[in-house]
């Protein structure tokens, strides 16, 4: 699998990462060993968890495959602290609860240090220096390799980038930012993805497959063993049958019909190959699933196709995310 730079740093990343949402609640130790394993020996490197995934179960199944089944040394690790389970605050980006949170990542995945370690979310209630003051104490003390956000809005994300490039001290620069981006949602276009190429913060898109609504299965009815059938994840994948989605899914079936692959491959290959996607993080619920998902590797979507995907999803973007003398 191709590899590419994570952002403006040395660190290098597969262009596919593998995440495991469902880990440890939805998704048990073999069929998470069977992903893993089938990830690894088609060159995939990077690895997506967070703290809360199946409440810790997803960074301890991660932690129990390394090295028995894969090399830690093969694996870019990227996992997330500051969600928590409390009604009254749902993110922490205090200093204390970050570190504590990293520290108890580590335990679970039996490792000494993440490759990358991500805030998950922008805190309100903290002071912003305060939270990247934690990544900054992550990274000198070896327990982090490189540092980003995620969920963080336009303003956000390039206050927080430059506060770490131009405050006094040694910083540890952003390496990324992880966002839902695909065909069925490109609100990231409007601000995120601008900060990001201008600052070198590379994108890691999560749903990258529109929450699987991409791949057609949805087109008819939704399928009993899918995730729009769960009682759990049905909320999650609502949103995207609507008729808006509904159009988008006709015209990446009809580039697929036309090209002789899958909508899956499609839709991938599209967010994939974007302007400052480093790799889109794939949640695969079986082997199966994952290689159909991987095969996207061999295919570069035509200009022509790339264009007419882009006008069928094309969100409004006007005043003042346009140059505002062309309007």
């Amino acid at each position: 699998m191709e590899q590419r730079h994570l952002g403006r740093t040395g660190l290098r990343v597969s262009r596919i990462g593998l995440g495991t949402l469902t880990w440890g609640r939805d998704t048990d130790e073999h069929d998470a060993a069977d992903l893993l394993k089938t990830f690894w020996e088609a060159g995939g490197t990077l690895v997506d968890t967070a703290d809360v995934y199946g409440d810790g179960e997803a960074e301890y199944l991660l932690g129990q495959l390394i090295e028995g089944l894969v090399p830690r040394r093969d694996l870019v690790i990227s996992t997330k602290a500051g969600s928590v389970p409390d009604p009254d605050r749902r993110f922490d980006g205090s200093r204390g609860h970050l570190l504590s949170a990293l520290d108890a990542s580590l335990a679970r995945l039996g490792t000494d240090y993440v490759d990358v370690w991500h805030i998950h979310a922008f805190d309100p209630d903290t002071p912003l220096e305060e939270t990247l003051h934690a990544l900054d104490l992550a990274v000198g003390s070896g327990r982090a390799r490189y540092a980003g956000v995620s969920n963080f809005c336009g303003w956000q994300l390039a206050k927080a980038a430059t506060w770490q490039l131009a405050a006094p001290g040694v910083r540890t620069r952003l390496a990324s930012t992880q966002l839902e981006y695909s065909l069925l949602q490109r609100g990231v276009e409007r601000e995120v993805l601008p900060a990001a190429l201008d600052l070198g913060i590379g994108l890691l898109p999560s749903s990258p497959l529109g929450r699987g609504v991409l791949t057609g299965k949805y087109r008819n009815a939704t399928p009993a063993d899918s995730r729009g059938a769960s009682e759990h994840l049905a909320p999650f994948v609502a949103p995207y049958l609507d008729d808006t989605a509904s159009r988008i899914v006709d015209a990446v079936q009809t580039a697929a019909d036309g090209l002789a692959v899958t909508p899956l491959q499609v839709a991938l290959a599209w967010v994939r190959d974007r302007p400052g996607v480093a790799a889109p993080i794939v949640g695969a619920r079986n082997a199966q699933q994952l290689t159909a998902a991987l095969s996207v590797e061999a295919l570069s979507l035509p200009d022509e196709i790339c264009r007419a995907l882009d006008d069928v999803s094309a969100p409004v973007h006007r005043y003042p995310d346009h140059d505002w003398s062309t309007l």
